[in-house]
Parts: structure tokens; sequence; C-alpha cells
């Protein structure tokens, strides 16, 4: 029945505020990021109160750890489902929020701080329903293993990347899984909401380029300068525009909206239509084309010294199908003088909207909110879904949230006054519980 409330929704808010209190930066550098320790010993501590056997597992460096349960099915015979969430955050800085963003304050009818939805609002979500399937002996049709993982905003080295190459005995049996970044909601005219389920996304390229030249004094003449080398391929492949590729998920994307919506999505005005979905334009503008946008320069060490090498660092995203085609281009545009090499090279990830998981999802969410639409979407970042990819499992973001009409959600992501509604939260457990009920 609609909305009927379970016990998980009853503490969910609390176990998302806790959470969001333990630190868990990753500054991707070993010498700052803080670790996943504290937030592991949290969350076991909370699933073994309940009688949970939880198994702990440093994944390639001290502090980055991750936790894991499995909870039996009713069918030992079924391929396991994993469930999947990420314990650790990007930087915040104090200074530019509203509220401390380790607070995990609960006020004006959010819950927030750093991670809450990036994505300790999932994990407390997970949380909170094994605990409840523990407490009242629910089982569920099939395996369900609950992973808590470290590393996933630096790319999963030190995380999912490591536990896949290293103890893929964690996933056995599983062959589905779900994670971030899909079930939220977008709300389209008078109380029409659609439901973006993730089911592909972009591959992750960071890549350094690198210049050599003759090193000399700033007062000199020099046309042999590495600095000027790569600013000038970094300026070349910053004001680059990829050729427009649709993707099939992104074409079936924009019939669906079209269907709800009656707008058209004509490629020869695409970027111009697509700005009619508001904010979301962000997130699926960046699916229709590949990116390569410069982060980081490095170079000299004295104003008055021109220096022998320097170096910049650039994040691609690649869409399915394009990576050759795209490194084509690349090469083509940084020249002869300047080299690359990749810092990090995930793969993408598709599969397709359709079978027994993605209706169990589409069932769950109409079971709560009535009416509402589920269609597939790219997602432009990246996931641990990449490393699971690799041990054969279909992957899907689905963390369920019902947002209220006006929250710019993409905005919220490493974003300054990063919150979630309450009452999405509650929501969000509910579907969640209803989906693995049924999955």
């Amino acid at each position: 029945m609609e909305g009927t409330s379970i016990a998980a929704e009853d503490e969910v808010v609390r176990l998302c505020s806790e959470l969001i209190r333990i630190d868990t930066t990753n500054t991707a550098d070993p010498e700052t990021w803080v670790g996943e320790a504290e937030a592991a010993e949290w969350v076991a501590a909370q699933l073994t109160e309940v009688g949970y056997e939880v198994e702990r597992v440093e994944s390639g460096a001290p502090k980055r750890e991750n936790v894991f349960i499995r909870v039996p099915g009713a069918d030992p015979g079924r391929d396991a489902l994993l469930v999947h969430g990420h314990l650790d955050v990007v930087p915040a800085d104090p200074s530019e929020w509203s509220v401390h963003p380790f607070s995990g304050a609960v006020q004006d009818g959010y819950v927030w701080g750093r991670g809450a939805v990036d994505m300790k609002d999932m994990v407390a979500m997970m949380i909170a329903i094994a605990r409840q399937y523990r407490r009242e002996g629910i089982v569920p049709p099939r395996d369900i293993v609950f992973a808590f993982l470290a590393d996933e905003e630096a790319g999963g080295a030190y995380g999912a990347q490591w536990l896949v190459r290293n103890r893929p005995d964690l996933f056995t049996g599983c062959t589905e899984a779900v994670g971030e970044v899909g079930g939220f909601s977008l709300t389209l005219g008078e109380d029409k909401r659609v439901y973006l389920i993730e089911s592909a996304e972009k591959g992750i390229a960071w890549m350094r380029l690198r210049a050599r030249g003759r090193p000399g004094h700033g007062s000199f003449l020099h046309d042999d300068n590495a600095v000027t080398k790569v600013a000038e391929a970094v300026a070349r492949l910053g004001n680059h525009t990829f050729p427009l590729t649709l993707h099939d998920t992104v074409r079936e994307f924009l019939a669906r909206m079209s269907e709800l919506t009656g707008l058209e999505f004509p490629e020869d005005d695409l970027e111009g239509s697509l700005a009619k979905l508001g904010p979301l334009s962000r997130i699926v503008g960046a699916t229709v084309r590949d990116t390569a946008n410069p982060t980081m320069l490095k170079a000299g060490y004295k104003a008055n010294v021109i220096p022998s090498s320097a170096e910049a660092v650039v994040d691609c995203r690649v869409l399915p199908g394009r990576q050759e085609a795209f490194l084509r281009e690349v090469d083509e545009l940084i020249g002869p003088d300047v080299t690359r090499e990749w810092v990090t090279d995930l793969p993408p990830v598709e599969t397709t909207f359709d079978g027994p998981l993605v209706d169990a999802m589409v069932a769950a969410l109409q079971e709560e909110d009535p009416g509402s639409h589920a269609v597939p979407y790219m997602l432009s970042g990246g996931t641990d879904a990449k490393a699971f990819s690799e041990l054969g499992m279909r992957c899907f973001g689905f963390s369920p949230l019902r947002l209220p009409p006006d929250l710019d959600f993409a905005s919220l992501f490493h974003g300054i006054d990063e919150r979630v509604p309450v009452d999405a939260l509650k929501f969000g457990t509910r579907v969640l519980d209803r989906f693995l009920r049924s999955s």
C-alpha cells in the first residue's frame, strides 16, 4: 500500500546524520586522505549490533577499509544481488557552507553535510534495511551482498577496483548490482514525476600531458618553452567541441522524455532543447559528447627561470564505443611536442533497460508514487559499477529519492551546502525495501 511505514524508515535519518559526522574526506593523496576506517568501524557496529557476521577488508592501503555482509535469500540457487555504497566523500571547505559540512545537521527538512547525497544517504538506507531484515527475520528472495566501500571518489584503486582484482570471492554469485546516482525524481509540469535510473555511464580517463623544452633565463628570447607547449595543447583541448554522438541509452531517454513532455529534441539543436529540462540538462547534456576538461597545471619553480618540463591534467569522459576515435582527436589536438599518459583509465559501463530487475525497480517506485514513470539515462560521471562490470555484473544506479520540484539536485553533488530532504530519505528507504523484497 502506498506510503506504508517500515521500521527502517524510523532510523534512517539518524543513521545518515551520524555517518556524515564521520569525516571520510578523500583527497586522492596518501599524505592527506583521511581514510574510511572510522566509518567502517561505525558501519560494522550498526550491523553486528543486530547479529550480522561482518567482514572488514583493508583494500591496498592503511585505513582504506570496506565492510561486507551477505543476507541469505529464500532461494540459494539463484544468482545474488550486490547493493553497494561508498563511504568516502570529496573535500569541503567549512567557510563556504551555511552549516559545518561534517555536522550532519537535521534542520529545515533536510539532513545537511558532505556526503548527504553522494552517497551517505544511500548507505544509511542500506544499513537501516539490513538492520530491519535481521531484527524481523525477513528473508529476501535471493542472497543480497551489502558492500560499504572505500575510495570511490578517486576511482576505486584502493576500493572497488582493488577488491575486484584481489578479493573476487566477496562477490561470489553476484550477477547484478545497484548503486548510486539513479532513482531520483524530476518533476514535469503539474505533479508528474519521472525517476531516472542509470543504465550506462561514460568512461573516465584522467590524462596527464607533459612537454619538455630547453631551460633558461626568463629574460632571454626563447623558442623552446615547455610551459608554452603545454599551455597551447591544453587550450586547444579545452576549447574543442567533440562531435555529437547519441548512444542508445541517450536516445531511449530522449524518446521517453518526448512522450512524457511533448518536447522535441532535434539533433541540430539538441543542447538548446535539452535546456528545457532545467538543471538536469547539465547531466544529460554531458552525455551527448565526449568531454576533455583541463583541471590541473604544474610547471616551474621560480619566476625568472624557464623550466625544462611542464605538465597538465585533463579530466576526460568518453562515451561507450568512442574510445579509439576520442584518442585520435586528442592526439591531433595536443600535437607532436606533447606526450600523454593515463592517470586513471576506467571503461564506460552500459546495460539494457529491461529484465526482472528493472521491472522490480519500476514497480517499487510506482507502489510508493503511483502514476510516476521510470526512464533510463546515462551518467556523465563514474561509479564503482566500473569495477563490478569487470566481474560480468549488470550494473544500475538506483538510489531512490523523491525530490522537491524546485531543488537543483545536480548542483548538490560535490557542491556547497550538500543536503538531502528528510522526506526523500524516508521515501527512498521504503522504495529500496520494496525493491529488495521483490527482486
